[in-house]
């Protein structure tokens, strides 16, 4: 007669803790379940990665390329370490870009360079190579257009150095386009038995095209 009362605490015991040990694992996991969701870490990386975008006949219209990338799933962004990006174009000197970071969109339009960025365009027979330094740049592939708000430093071959803040660079229509605090350093080649001339002028806005 004994036995029944005894059972039943136990059976009551054994049921709250199989109820605890339920309860617990349940918030463990949706515990891990939110604490995944909430990091940013990345679902996939590459080394020495290489994309190349070509034209409906198969001429090569630009390389991306970058010592490292890593996509994140919870941005859908793309990180590149020491992105490197050159453009073609048919009877048009290449426009090579690089820097020391780089971050691709989620829809793949806008490739961003930053820290220690060079833009490098090629020299021709009749145009020398012009060089383009600043901290960020924000590239549009596909509209071969680049632009920033940082402080730029143009130098164009064979001796014009331009600074301002704030540019466009259209490489279809190969412009340039300066916005503020413009200042230009203009040497003129010397003929022969003449020494060199310097020019210097400051504007407050400016839209140049190459030299």
């Amino acid at each position: 007669m004994l036995k029944q009362p005894i059972i039943l605490p136990i059976a009551l015991l054994l049921f709250l803790a199989l109820l605890t040990f339920w309860i617990n694992q349940t918030v463990q996991q949706q515990g891990v379940r939110l604490s995944s969701q909430g990091r940013h870490d990345p679902d996939y990386m590459l080394y020495n990665f290489v994309s190349t975008r070509t034209d409906a006949s198969g001429f090569t219209k630009y390389v991306l390329a970058a010592a490292q990338m890593r996509h994140y799933p919870d941005s859908d962004t793309t990180e590149l370490q020491r992105p490197r990006f050159t453009q073609f174009g048919q009877d048009k000197p290449y426009t090579q870009i690089h820097g020391q970071h780089g971050k691709i969109s989620p829809n793949g339009k806008q490739v961003e360079f930053s820290q220690h960025v060079k833009v490098i365009r090629q020299a021709t027979p009749t145009k020398g190579e012009m060089q383009l330094s600043t901290d960020q740049l924000t590239l549009e592939p596909d509209r071969e257009i680049a632009h920033t708000d940082y402080p730029v430093v143009i130098k164009q071959e064979p001796a014009t150095v331009i600074t301002a803040t704030g540019m466009t660079f259209d490489n279809k229509a190969s412009t340039i386009q300066l916005f503020n605090r413009v200042h230009v350093h203009y040497e003129r080649v010397p003929s022969a038995g003449k020494t060199a001339s310097s020019t210097r002028s400051s504007v407050d806005q400016s839209s140049a095209r190459p030299r």
